[in-house]
């Protein structure tokens, strides 16, 4: 990216974000990710990408909201480069905000809407995003992606994602789904009706939202390893 950053005036806010959230080293992302709201912005009023039409809470619902998991990821994989998938992924949420923190992950963002995966496309080039790309096709259609970690934002409900997305995970791959409330009917409809489980929980903080957000990793083995 090359030019005036931006949306100067929310650089301090992401400032702001990125420090609660113990990501001070990663100031310098702040063009990329302002950048990628200018985008998202931009394209919207085409592409209907996200009901959301303010830029500064388009920042906080979806970049903050997308940021709030990267501690935690790089908490348990702190030297591993990672094949993601991000499914369901829309206007590339959480999947862009991922590559451009992690420049060393490769990232797939699925759509099955092809206006999606276009814009997905465009704001990967305009950003310089080498290590993402977008599939356009029907998630249980696709041959597996082999990912280390299928990832899923707001997309469909627990038992849903395992139907459709579990056969992309690589031996040893995980499935993490980003819900608002803890969703203790999806849990249980989850553990009642497809062999998986909850198998850890992590509360997220959004920096300036105020509504509960969680990560769910999901196990097909229960609860401590049983079968």
């Amino acid at each position: 990216m090359s030019g005036t950053p931006p949306f100067p005036e929310f650089r301090a806010c992401l400032e702001n974000a990125l420090d609660a959230l113990g990501m001070q080293a990663d100031h310098a992302r702040i063009p990329a990710l302002l950048g990628y709201l200018q985008q998202l912005q931009h394209w919207n009023k085409a592409y209907n990408l996200t009901a959301v039409r303010d830029p500064g809470k388009m920042l906080v619902q979806h970049v903050f909201d997308s940021l709030a998991i990267v501690p935690e990821l790089r908490a348990r994989w702190p030297r591993r480069a990672l094949r993601v998938a991000d499914m369901g992924s829309g206007a590339g949420l959480p999947g862009i905000i991922l590559a451009i923190c992690q420049p060393d992950w490769t990232i797939v963002c699925v759509d099955a809407v092809g206006k999606k995966t276009a814009f997905i496309r465009q704001a990967a080039g305009v950003l310089g995003l080498k290590n993402v790309r977008a599939e356009h096709g029907r998630i249980e259609s696709m041959d597996s992606l082999q990912a280390d970690l299928v990832i899923s934002r707001a997309f469909a409900s627990l038992s849903d994602f395992v139907r459709v997305a579990a056969h992309h995970r690589a031996p040893g791959g995980i499935l993490l789904a980003m819900k608002g409330q803890d969703p203790v009917a999806e849990r249980a409809a989850l553990e009642a009706g497809t062999g998986w489980y909850v198998k850890r929980a992590v509360e997220l903080d959004v920096p300036e939202m105020d509504a509960s957000r969680c990560l769910l990793e999901l196990d097909s083995t229960g609860p401590e390893g049983t079968p």
